[in-house]
């Protein structure tokens, strides 16, 4: 898909849509919280747990809300999903969804064989198809997301209990 980066005319008009009151961790650096959090959108973006997990504490505190877990679709974030879910679990919280978001790459063997092993330790598991025109914008909710990535989207708003977003 071909996108262009120069504006032509006025800025095109936002819909306004509800804020979800979830919180969206990464299991590692880069998995895609900011982007999620812009387009879902939910009030929380806390950024990696990574780094946080050896305090011994949970890290994080969600207080009820719903929890979305990122990660890219490699073996090396699988691991560090595992790491994060065990976290997470051994601190009583729940994981409402693992978002196994697209890198552009093929989701080798190992990663999918990792990320089969965590399907009953959330929610549930979506994987969020690689939009490469995400990568092109200041902001995410600029971009007409293909269909697919609207079904991740909205699967991810039914594993939290919010309505799908219909108006796309």
């Amino acid at each position: 898909m071909w996108v262009s980066l120069r504006q032509t005319g006025p800025a095109p008009a936002r819909r306004v849509r509800q804020v979800l009151d979830v919180v969206v961790v990464g299991a590692h650096g880069g998995a895609g919280t900011s982007t999620l959090t812009a387009l879902l959108p939910a009030a929380w973006d806390m950024g990696s747990i990574r780094p946080l997990l050896d305090l011994g504490r949970s890290p994080l505190r969600p207080q009820g809300r719903p929890v979305i877990l990122a990660a890219r679709n490699t073996a090396a974030a699988a691991k560090n999903a595992t790491a994060a879910i065990g976290a997470l679990r051994e601190w009583d919280e729940r994981v409402a969804a693992l978002a196994i978001v697209s890198d552009g790459g093929t989701e080798v063997r190992d990663a999918a064989a990792r990320f089969a092993l965590l399907e009953g330790r959330v929610g549930g598991v979506v994987r969020v198809p690689h939009v490469r025109a995400l990568r092109l914008v200041d902001d995410p909710c600029l971009v007409d997301l293909p269909g697919k990535a609207r079904q991740a989207l909205d699967e991810l708003r039914r594993l939290v209990g919010a309505p799908a977003d219909r108006g796309w």
